[in-house]
């Protein structure tokens, strides 16, 4: 019998020039960082039904059955954050999405079926 496979829509995330916020300051971009995960990010992950499968600490890689709720999900983190932007020292977020087939049950992708990682979600 075959492998059991799924396909996945994964979101990859990573905080833009995380060495240099954290070189300036690196008490105080940790903190900011884990405030937004615990207050923005990681509830608007379990809003469109994602998984996080890893987190890389500066960035997350985020398993959705549906690309649709990975690409909500990104444009609500990106649009929460727009304000965000305009402060100084600023914690800018980079996303992208692919499908996938993952052998069922696993977490890592085999075969890219779409590959967005290198542009903008928005």
């Amino acid at each position: 019998m075959g492998e059991t496979r799924k396909i996945a829509a994964i979101l990859v995330s990573d905080v833009v020039g995380y060495s240099r916020l954290a070189g300036a300051d690196e008490e105080r971009t940790l903190a900011r960082l884990r405030a937004l995960r615990s207050d923005l990010i990681d509830p608007t992950i379990s809003v469109h039904h994602g998984r996080i499968v890893k987190r890389t600490g500066d960035g997350s890689i985020i398993e959705f059955r549906s690309v649709v709720d990975a690409v909500r999900c990104a444009l609500e983190v990106q649009h929460a954050m727009g304000g965000i932007f305009l402060r100084p020292r600023a914690i800018d977020a980079r996303q992208g999405a692919f499908f996938c087939l993952a052998p069922g049950g696993k977490t890592d992708c085999l075969h890219p079926l779409h590959d967005r990682g290198r542009r903008p979600l928005c």
